[in-house]
């Protein structure tokens, strides 16, 4: 890996802000992030994508690509698209398409091993300047009242640190546990306070602290009974999770309208290989380490080309406070 300082985590500064004009509520929520995150006016970058398509050709993704990098000031690392749909392009997912690079044999193939990512379970705070690559996010925008609440939970999460707990279910639904070997066991975390639970379980209901929640499931139940901290980080393995509007399983959406921060899922059929998923040790030591919830999430995927990363990026419930 390139020399870096040692990290920091990414700052407003470091961010610009990707807002479809075509879209009402894409131009409002990203002013309202703007405003809420003291981003500088200069990282705003405003484009135009009609009709709020799911999916882009690879020709309209290299031309959006081309519409928003023009415009990038110097010193960004990392980029937040401001609305729902577009979130993928061909089988890739919109995030890594744009952070990674469009490769189209993968879509002739998409159950093979994808493009690795360099920033695997990289400390570097400067992914643009040591990889060539900046991370992107999609906030999404189907209601700008939840869009609102998602920011305001990413804000608070930096005030102080609370006692919490992380949630790693082993389900009934084997295909889906391939990550599972890699969860951490049952113990307290004293200094960040924090309380693993690794269970055998198809869901939890009636708990108040989460600040981490993984499983593997294709639709995961008693969400509504469920309380998120702010900045939680919330996803389940399975197919097409990032398929953000589609209805064969469940959304990676239904995480952050239940009250996570952040979240994951895979945009077409990845089959189960851990590497296209959040690996979970290396989620949460990241995350507990002070980064933002871009950089850990980021830092937790080895092979992301289909997945999609979505919610707040500057959500960092665990840096340490100046």
């Amino acid at each position: 890996m390139a020399g870096s300082p040692p990290a920091t985590g990414l700052q407003p500064a470091q961010l610009a802000v990707v807002i479809n004009d075509d879209e009402p509520n894409s131009v409002a929520i990203g002013e309202y992030y703007r405003q809420a995150r003291d981003i500088p006016a200069r990282n705003v970058v405003h484009v135009n994508i009609p009709g709020k398509p799911r999916k882009l050709t690879a020709d309209q993704f290299r031309h959006l690509r081309n519409v928003i990098e023009l415009q990038l000031p110097a010193g960004i690392q990392a980029v937040l698209m401001v609305w729902t749909a577009p979130y993928a392009v061909d089988c890739y997912s919109i995030t890594s398409a744009y952070s990674l690079g469009f490769d189209p044999g993968l879509c002739d193939k998409p159950c093979e091993p994808s493009k690795p990512s360099p920033y695997f379970n990289a400390a570097s705070s400067r992914p643009y300047l040591d990889f060539g690559m900046r991370l992107s996010m999609l906030m999404p925008t189907e209601s700008v009242e939840q869009a609102k609440a998602l920011i305001m939970r990413g804000k608070a999460s930096g005030f102080r640190t609370q006692p919490a707990s992380a949630y790693y279910l082993v389900t009934s639904e084997t295909a889906r546990n391939s990550r599972a070997v890699f969860f951490p066991r049952s113990m307290v975390l004293p200094r960040q306070e924090l309380t693993i639970h690794t269970l055998r379980a198809d869901s939890i209901a009636d708990v108040k602290d989460i600040m981490v929640y993984q499983t593997g499931k294709a639709r995961v139940e008693q969400l509504d009974t469920l309380q998120f901290l702010p900045g939680a980080l919330a996803d389940h393995l399975t197919s097409v999770g990032g398929d953000l509007l589609g209805t064969v399983q469940m959304s990676s959406l239904r995480w952050l309208e239940a009250g996570a921060t952040a979240s994951y899922g895979s945009v077409s059929e990845p089959c189960n290989y851990w590497q296209k998923f959040p690996h979970p040790t290396v989620l949460l030591k990241h995350y507990l380490g002070g980064a933002t919830a871009i950089e850990a999430y980021w830092r937790s995927v080895a092979w992301p080309a289909q997945g999609l990363f979505i919610g707040e990026p500057l959500a960092a419930p665990y840096r340490q406070r100046q």
